[in-house]
């Protein structure tokens, strides 16, 4: 070994002799591997296109047992096995590209001062150009227009997986409850309806509709559950500061028994922590709290706006219903429009 020049002390490695490939000298195994790489684009493809197949066509409540796991979603499983080995061929005909095809040369540059001399940057220019060439992307017409078209199609189950992140807030799937006149109020869980003359001054009830659990054995989620749960509480009615709706006539609470949504305004988290003294229900989350004496409104914490009050009465045997829906959205502020 003799010193490298540039630094002395440091000993250089001897080159290494190049390894030619069979596609470097068999024209013909140039041209098998160049099907093979259109063929993993290819099959990536016809994979993407199955993925979006599964999601239109596949039933959401159909499910598959499998070895180990047990029963899992069909769509879930199908979608998923489709598009992942879409990407995985993606990967491995660029990997098989550049192993068998493009150029293995191994070129040692020495490293020179800034800026770049004009003729450096035409010899670049050369060195790009010749790189092209012998990638073949431009020759290929078939791996070229196979790698082109599976990249095309790639985004499109993500565009469709964009359906899922909810209902659009223009359907006013987001805006309703199933909350309606008349709907009773039940204890969660163990669906017992509530007498309102029997709810404590100072308790706290976590209630649901009386037809949410026909609704979740139907659908089969608890997308319902998330919107339509309450907190009831039972406040001294001279302790009543304001509420957010009502009449002397057609009052929204019942002999001081309020009912108000269980879900923060902030981002959305469950709430049942309660203190009798103050009227005020804290989020766990981040600390947002709301006075149920004074119209749900907020008094600390990030929450934009009131915890939404469910205007409520009695049925003719004494049991808390509700007058309508909630009148405003519940959940996260993020349906205030300016």
């Amino acid at each position: 070994m003799t010193p490298s020049p540039q630094h002395p002390s440091r000993p250089q490695a001897a080159p290494v002799a190049h390894q030619w490939r069979a596609t470097d000298l068999d024209a013909a195994a140039a041209r098998r591997a160049e099907r093979q790489v259109a063929g993993l684009f290819a099959t990536s493809a016809l994979l993407i296109v199955i993925s979006v197949l599964v999601y239109g066509f596949v039933d959401w409540n159909t499910s598959i047992g499998l070895p180990v796991v047990g029963d899992v979603n069909a769509i879930n499983f199908f979608m998923g096995l489709s598009f992942g080995l879409g990407v995985l061929c993606i990967g491995l005909g660029a990997i098989h590209w550049a192993k068998q095809l493009m150029s293995d040369i191994e070129v040692v540059e020495d490293r020179h001062d800034f800026p770049s001399e004009p003729q450096d940057r035409d010899q670049l220019a050369e060195t790009f150009a010749a790189g092209v060439a012998e990638s073949r992307f431009v020759s290929s017409g078939i791996m070229r227009r196979s790698l082109l078209g599976a990249m095309a199609l790639f985004p499109i189950p993500l565009v469709v997986l964009l359906r899922d992140l909810g209902p659009s807030p223009s359907n006013g799937a987001l805006t309703h409850t199933i909350w309606t006149a008349g709907t009773r109020l039940v204890t969660d869980v163990t669906y017992l309806p509530i007498k309102g003359d029997e709810v404590p001054i100072g308790g706290l009830i976590n209630a649901v509709p009386e037809t949410l659990r026909a609704i979740e054995e139907r659908e089969g989620s608890l997308n319902a559950r998330a919107k339509a749960v309450i907190v009831v509480v039972r406040i001294d009615e001279r302790n009543i500061v304001a509420q957010q709706g009502g009449s002397a006539s057609a009052p929204w609470d019942y002999k001081g028994v309020l009912a108000y949504s269980k879900v923060c305004t902030h981002v959305g988290c469950p709430i049942s922590l309660y203190e009798q003294r103050t009227h005020h229900l804290l989020c766990p989350c981040h600390q947002s709290t709301f006075d149920l004496a004074d119209a749900g409104k907020v008094v600390f914490g990030p929450a934009a706006r009131n915890m939404p009050q469910l205007p409520i009465t009695t049925d003719a045997e004494g049991y808390l219903i509700a007058r309508s829906d909630f009148q405003v959205p519940v959940g996260p502020s993020f349906w205030e429009r300016t």
